[in-house]
């Protein structure tokens, strides 16, 4: 059975795919094979944040992109945040805010 991408909001999704072409189009192909496989791609395509926050790593001729994501119950995996890196870190601020988002989400799935 084949595990199914989900949004946090219709903006987070708009968000994604309005990445820089080359961030766009590794987005989709790393969620295929997330599909297929499951989100644990492992180095360097999905890093874990710890407390089941994930971030999917995406890198193109555009620069650096990050899509924060969680799993739920039923295969389902939850994206999200994403945000274009300008600096080596994440900024805490945009961790902060996919923590809080995941504690929503899997608060209203248990």
């Amino acid at each position: 059975m084949d595990f199914t991408i989900e949004y946090y909001s219709e903006a987070v999704q708009d968000e994604i795919l309005n990445l820089p072409d080359s961030l766009a189009a590794r987005f989709i192909v790393l969620t295929r094979r997330i599909t297929a496989v499951g989100p644990n791609l492992g180095p360097p395509h999905t890093d874990a944040f710890g407390n089941g926050l994930f971030e999917l790593r995406l890198k193109g001729q555009d620069g650096i992109a990050r899509v924060f994501f969680c799993t739920l119950v039923g295969r389902r995996v939850m994206m999200l945040h994403s945000f274009v890196k300008k600096t080596q870190k994440a900024p805490p601020r945009e961790i902060e805010l996919a923590r809080n988002r995941m504690k929503e989400v899997k608060h209203a799935n248990p």
